[in-house]
């Protein structure tokens, strides 16, 4: 069954940069962007650094997509499908994410 959690509240994700949440055991990296305001989850696992740092990348945008510069070789991973742009054979887990309210909840499987 799924149902949507509660991770943070909307002001603890500052628009233009991220926060890691613990969901399902898994952390899950979200993303508020400055101009829209509008939510992105991702793993926060960089399978190219090997850690969980994403959620402290540098949002951007390149060739119209809406980016996550990992912070450690800095590899642009696009938010809406979690592939990355210098080396696509490397993809991040994308997860639904929404408002609901004042509130950041996302989809959970379990």
């Amino acid at each position: 069954m799924s149902n949507w959690i509660d991770v943070c509240h909307r002001n603890d994700v500052v628009a233009g940069t991220g926060v890691c949440a613990l969901v399902d055991n898994e952390q899950v990296a979200i993303f508020r962007c400055r101009s829209t305001d509008e939510l992105y989850a991702v793993s926060n696992y960089d399978p190219i650094g090997q850690a969980n740092v994403l959620s402290r990348g540098i949002m951007g945008c390149v060739a119209g997509q809406v980016v996550v510069a990992s912070p450690l070789y800095k590899q642009h991973f696009c938010l809406d499908t979690g592939s990355c742009l210098q080396l696509p054979q490397y993809k991040l887990k994308t997860y639904p994410v929404r408002y609901a309210g004042e509130q950041i909840q996302l989809l959970s499987a379990a």
